[in-house]
């Protein structure tokens, strides 16, 4: 089984629709999303714009799924890469393995499929550094810090339009995020307890990673917001309230 996988070398069959980072981030569409404000299930392009957030969650849950796989492979001979902490990406695998198969069948649920939008590979770029800690920073705490503020925002959007089936997944799979995110909170400390540079590295990281996805501002604690910031949740999955409010002010 080969190491370290470039990201072009991802398998994936003719249903998906890959895309470039340059041709994602370009998009003026994507663009657009941040200034449409919060989505509202009754509102003209409610329905669609969860469609298109849906379907971005369950190829993030691919590469999410892939880049948990292969941190677990990679440092399998690293004597710096703790075995309780591969044990943990194993164990988080696991967790998004099932992720895909919800998602999969909540995008059946609201009639859209895949292929429908585009996939970059930009989840799984962040897990690509020779740093096992670098790729903790940018995907558990980063990443999968999103995907807090994303599963609360869609369960409150089917709470919101009376979908219990959206509302009682997007619960369940936001539960194993702050998991997720505590994971990398956890081993972040730990190992940088006695390399206290190399954990100013991945928190660095985890900034830039950040910053790509604070859709313009729109990611924030404000009604208004396309995104709601989850404050209890990343509390929950240690974050401080000084890292939360830097990310609100990104």
């Amino acid at each position: 089984m080969r190491e370290f996988m470039p990201p072009g070398d991802l398998a994936r069959d003719e249903r998906f629709h890959r895309i470039t980072n340059e041709q994602r981030f370009g998009d003026p569409r994507n663009a657009g999303l941040a200034t449409q404000g919060r989505m509202h299930p009754e509102g003209d392009d409610g329905p669609e714009r969860a469609c298109r957030l849906m379907h971005g969650i369950f190829v993030g849950e691919i590469q999410a799924l892939e880049g948990a796989g292969r941190t677990a492979w990679d440092f399998r001979d690293d004597a710096g890469t703790p075995y309780q902490l591969r044990l943990d990406m194993a164990r988080q695998a696991w967790d998004e393995a099932r992720h895909c198969e919800i998602s999969f069948k909540l995008m059946t649920h609201m009639g859209t499929e895949i292929g429908e939008y585009s996939e970059s590979t930009f989840l799984f770029e962040t897990c690509c550094s020779n740093d096992a800690l670098l790729r903790l920073a940018g995907v558990n705490r980063a990443l999968e810090g999103l995907a807090i503020d994303v599963f609360n925002t869609m369960r409150d959007f089917g709470v919101e339009g009376g979908d219990p089936v959206m509302s009682l997944c997007e619960d369940w799979m936001l539960a194993d995020e702050v998991t997720h995110v505590k994971m990398g909170s956890d081993w972040l400390r730990r190992l940088s307890e006695t390399d206290p540079d190399r954990g100013a590295r991945a928190l660095e990281f985890q900034r830039t990673v950040d910053r790509l996805f604070s859709f313009g501002g729109q990611r924030g604690d404000s009604e208004d917001n396309f995104l709601q910031l989850s404050r209890d949740f990343r509390r929950l999955a240690g974050f401080s309230d000084d890292e939360i409010s830097e990310i609100a002010a990104l």
